[in-house]
């Protein structure tokens, strides 16, 4: 699928565990600007293994291997320092993660504390007022700032998450299936805050739920065994899909 002046260009990616094996194989792909797109597909196909790629996140283990080029807004990540692809490209995961030791407040800025960045006390105010805003969080805790992130409900620690991977504004933010923890009230609020956000900052998500990218994705990627099989406009896709498996998937048949 064409995608004029993409964020993100996957080009000719490749994830391989072990010489015998590759879990994502030849991946293409171009990210809009500003839009949610929504990577689908069953249990072990590849999906988040890309996302992690997307954010060097392999190469904080040993013997995984990442081919191809990932180009964010024209420049190679592949061949920049991987701190600061981190800082332009945010991560937030399946569980919730607080920083178990940190208040809120301190959650909000550990990007900048555990980056060695220095700023002004009234900044740094700014920072977390700011994006605990962003992420409708303010009101809820603003006089709780300096209690653990840990005694919160498990929605507001994603959304603390959330605001913490958005106060470096980064250009992309990457979720791996972020409410699949999440009761469908906090499913909800999450859902709606990543319609909001989206006007700031470009989003990718692992999702299972095919409802969930039916309702919040412009753009839909199937992966099926480390491959993928199909990417267009969520609407087409959902409606006309191209490929067998992606609508044997799509109605259930398999995933």
């Amino acid at each position: 699928m064409e995608i004029k002046d993409p964020i993100l260009e996957i080009k000719d990616v490749c994830v391989s565990y072990t010489r015998d094996t590759m879990a994502v194989k030849h991946v293409n792909a171009a990210i809009k600007k500003n839009e949610i797109t929504a990577i689908m597909g069953p249990s072990g196909c590849g999906k988040s293994t890309l996302l992690r790629a997307i954010n060097r996140m392999h190469e904080l283990y040993k013997g995984i291997r990442v081919d191809g080029e990932i180009l964010l807004s024209k420049h190679d990540i592949l061949k920049m320092d991987a701190i600061q692809v981190r800082r332009n490209i945010g991560m937030v995961f399946q569980r919730p993660n607080p920083f178990p030791t940190m208040s809120i407040a301190e959650n909000v800025m550990a990007g900048y504390s555990l980056n060695g960045i220095h700023v002004s006390k009234s900044r740094k105010n700014e920072i977390i007022e700011k994006n605990l805003r962003s992420v409708g969080l303010w009101d809820e805790v603003k006089d709780s700032l300096n209690k653990r992130g840990t005694f919160l409900s498990g929605g507001q620690q994603q959304r603390l998450c959330i605001a913490r991977a958005l106060a470096l504004k980064p250009e992309l933010l990457l979720m791996d299936e972020p409410t699949s923890a999440l009761d469908p009230i906090a499913t909800n609020r999450i859902e709606d805050l990543m319609e909001d956000l989206k006007k700031e900052v470009t989003i990718m998500i692992v999702t299972h739920n095919m409802s969930q990218a039916k309702r919040i994705a412009a753009y839909s990627m199937f992966m099926y065994l480390g491959e993928l099989v199909e990417y267009d406009d969520t609407e087409i896709m959902f409606s006309h899909a191209k490929d067998q498996r992606t609508r044997e998937y799509l109605i259930g048949k398999f995933g």
